[in-house]
């Protein structure tokens, strides 16, 4: 004779294990993960820019290099540039300034970017990854500019790390995911 109840217990389970998983997907989302990244991407360098006395902000390793303070201008103009232009909507970047010459008012440009950045993770929805923008080096995804985004700055960011050593600073640890 046919007993119906493990069929329904199946059902059941399955019928509520779905929504809990889509939840789980949804809170361990490319974003949500980006956006955490990103957060401790900015502690990160921030200690790093406080670390490198004033006195080093003009260092650079080789002629060819960029001092200390140009790379984190250089990381602050890119996160606005992208993070503006591409990322966020209605927005517009600060007027370049590669004038600025006190540690504290390079920190407080790189803390702004960061935050655009922030921002920007933050008013994002998982549809619009795969829109296409246009970029100088043809036709990219939002999800593409996000990957550039924090691919340049941990590029600049494993320089300036370089900089410290150089100048006998030990670096912070590692803060990543």
């Amino acid at each position: 004779m046919y007993n119906p109840k493990p069929a329904l217990v199946f059902f059941v389970i399955l019928f509520y294990s779905i929504p809990f998983k889509i939840t789980a997907q949804q809170n361990d989302s490319l974003l949500v993960q980006l956006y955490r990244k990103w957060g401790n991407a900015k502690v990160y360098t921030l200690k790093m820019a406080e670390l490198m006395p004033e006195a080093n902000y003009d260092f650079r390793p080789t002629p060819e290099e960029m001092n200390f303070r140009e790379q984190l201008l250089h990381i602050a103009q890119n996160i606005l540039w992208l993070s503006t232009s591409y990322l966020s909507d209605n927005k517009k970047a600060p007027a370049k300034d590669t004038t600025l010459k006190s540690k504290a008012a390079v920190i407080q440009l790189l803390t702004a970017a960061y935050d655009m950045g922030s921002e920007a993770h933050q008013h994002f929805n998982a549809q619009q990854l795969d829109e296409l923008v246009q970029f100088f080096a043809g036709p990219m995804t939002k999800r593409q500019i996000f990957m550039l985004l924090h691919d340049h700055q941990s590029h600049h960011v494993g320089q300036i790390i370089v900089y410290l050593r150089l100048k006998g600073i030990k670096p912070p640890a590692y803060i990543g995911w």
